[in-house]
């Protein structure tokens, strides 16, 4: 569990995003799963991404007129799962982060933190090796705050990878190293 700060500009969300196979990267190497990931093309790192990647992002990203079920299963439709193992993995996931209940829930019916644990369900459906949240608390109060970072430490225990983008030096504390960044750099 890998925090990654450092101030506007420093290069943050760049590195998140070459790290999420968003954007290319000029020069390095990046292996992932031992494999290198230079120079792919689209449809290539949007293998990758499906295989071994989830996204959780301040904005939470939730499609506003699906339900918290159907936001969780989106991923699925992209990879071709029916709809009924769809839906059934989706309130396995929205179980497990302890929002069963809220299942038939439009996003506009949910709390801030209701709405980023719906977006740590979605990231996790697709049963990813890493998590890479961006500023996964910068819309939450601090006690919401530190139960989305429990959970994220919940799941770094079951052995998911976490690199969690974040400001606040007392959410990279809750992580196990800190990377800064300085100018594209790390300091």
């Amino acid at each position: 569990m890998v925090a990654i700060m450092g101030s506007s500009g420093s290069g943050k969300s760049t590195l998140l995003n070459i790290l999420g196979l968003l954007d290319g990267f000029d020069s390095g190497e990046y292996l992932l799963a031992g494999e290198s990931m230079d120079g792919l093309n689209e449809r290539s790192a949007a293998k990758y991404r499906s295989r071994f990647l989830g996204f959780v992002f301040q904005s939470f990203n939730l499609v506003g007129f699906k339900t918290a079920m159907e936001n969780v299963a989106l991923p699925l439709y992209y990879q071709g799962v029916s709809r009924k193992e769809r839906n059934k993995r989706a309130l396995e996931f929205l179980d497990k982060v302890g929002l069963l209940d809220w299942a038939e829930h439009l996003p506009n019916q949910l709390s801030g933190g209701q709405k980023q644990r719906v977006a740590i369900a979605r990231a996790l459906v697709g049963k990813p090796k890493v998590i890479l949240a961006d500023e996964p608390t910068g819309a939450l109060d601090s006690k919401t705050s530190y139960e989305v970072m429990g959970l994220l430490r919940e799941l770094n225990n079951e052995g998911i990878t976490m690199v969690v983008v974040t400001h606040e030096q007392d959410i990279a504390e809750m992580c196990d190293r800190i990377i800064r960044l300085h100018d594209g750099q790390i300091a």
